[in-house]
């Protein structure tokens, strides 16, 4: 199917024009050499000798690759068969970023910030080189996945990030909840407007980072990533999510755009798991940790260094990191651990579950204090009120998705295959809902 792809591309723009199908997007991108391949396997796969009519998009993902996408695509720009190329395509440069795989992977905190140097980066050596980079953001509904308020990101992006254009992607229920009717579709797309034509006619200082702003946000980041990786490495952390969470029942219910996990190993390794499924996971428990976890205790190690008022400037002065706080903020307002207290004294997972829970009101703790609020989302009535009503909705769905994954561990010890189905089937049902 893969193979069929290259060729297939040329046959849809030989019957709807080139607009038809232009992009080819190099999912988890790891340098040069992924590009030239998927170039040559065009040139093997049709196409030959003649003009590549299409344009070669890198994916960034990993903490790793997005740290070094700059350089990667300088290595690019200095190659003589692929500088030829660009100039048949305008001398422009479409790079993704991936939000959602890069939280997987580095924590919440980790994975933004990177984006936002590798933006920095990629924006630098293509400006050196006479390339427009176009960034196309692969952005998720969930805050925890890159979604949240467009216009507080789009918007607090400096002059050092290229933004002649907005792309990203939109999945599941944002495509009807942002652009199902024509109201919200026209609020959501005037603020995408709104953002892109502020960054190129005004300038705003809370959207340029000085140098010890960026130290600041360093050091969080750091902090904040070793405690994520803590989690990831701990003996319990995928046992958890197979045997607690409704990961394993995301590829029944068919509803994701994408397998649960990669590959068709039977043992699970972290990475083989698509971001999808181990957000939503998380979700569906109620934990939210993809979207705030380690931000508690980089803010925590802030203020025993004598240096929380320096994270409360940098709240105030600065719109990227203020933005970065408001979608914690919303992750957190969605956690609600009351619905798995019960798991607090499991034999096998009660100190797991504690560990995680204590993060969390940590994060709480610590986020209030930062930006002065007596609760969270103080400052936006609106998505406080909004999210409090939806909690009130789902919560039904949650108890009894809860209680059909306890009554199926009860049921896996005795040899009742018809009440054990019913129960799983009740569960994928919730997840539907």
């Amino acid at each position: 199917d893969t193979l069929k792809s290259f060729a297939v591309i040329r046959e849809i723009q030989s019957v709807n024009g080139e607009e038809g199908c232009h992009r080819y997007i190099i999912s988890n991108c790891h340098g040069p050499v992924d590009v030239a391949r998927a170039m040559a396997m065009f040139r093997l796969c049709g196409w030959g000798e003649d003009p590549l009519t299409v344009d070669i998009v890198p994916l960034f993902e990993s903490v790793n690759d997005l740290r070094n996408a700059g350089d990667y695509m300088q290595l690019l720009y200095a190659n003589p068969l692929y500088r030829e190329h660009l100039s048949r395509r305008g001398n422009q440069q479409t790079v993704m970023l991936g939000f959602s795989d890069g939280t997987k992977d580095g924590g919440y905190l980790m994975a933004n910030w990177s984006i936002f140097r590798a933006k920095e980066d990629l924006t630098r050596v293509s400006r050196e080189a006479g390339i427009e980079v176009l960034f196309f953001d692969g952005r998720g509904g969930p805050t925890a996945r890159g979604g949240g308020n467009t216009y507080l990101f789009y918007g607090a992006l400096g002059r050092r990030i290229e933004s002649n254009q907005i792309q990203m992607t939109v999945q599941g229920q944002t495509v009807s909840s942002h652009y199902g009717i024509k109201q919200a579709a026209q609020h959501n797309l005037s603020q995408l407007l709104a953002a892109g034509l502020e960054n190129n006619l005004y300038d705003r200082p809370e959207r340029e980072l000085n140098d010890t702003q960026r130290e600041l946000i360093h050091k969080l980041a750091q902090s904040s990533y070793e405690k994520y990786q803590a989690l990831k490495e701990h003996p319990l952390f995928l046992p958890y999510l197979e045997e607690m969470s409704t990961l394993n029942y995301y590829n029944m219910a068919n509803i994701g755009s994408r397998p649960a996990r990669r590959g068709g190993k039977d043992e699970l390794h972290f990475e083989d798991l698509r971001a999808i499924p181990f957000v939503g996971a998380w979700a569906q428990l109620k934990q939210n940790v993809p979207g705030y976890y380690g931000l508690g205790s980089a803010l925590q190690e802030c203020e025993e260094d004598g240096d929380l008022h320096g994270c409360t400037a940098l709240y105030h002065r600065s719109g990227f990191f203020r933005a970065l706080i408001a979608n914690a903020m919303q992750n957190l307002a969605k956690s609600n651990f009351e619905l798995t207290r019960y798991m607090e004294s499991d034999p096998q997972f009660g100190g797991f579950w504690q560990m995680i829970y204590r993060e969390f009101e940590l994060t709480r703790e610590m986020v209030l204090k930062v930006t002065g609020q007596q609760v969270l989302l103080e400052d936006n009535s609106r998505a406080r009120l909004s999210i409090e009503l939806r909690e009130k909705v789902v919560l039904p769905l949650l108890v009894i998705q809860q209680n059909a994954l306890m009554r199926r561990d009860e049921l896996r010890e005795s040899e009742n295959d018809y009440l054990l189905e019913l129960y799983e089937k009740m569960i994928v049902r919730s997840l539907y809902g």
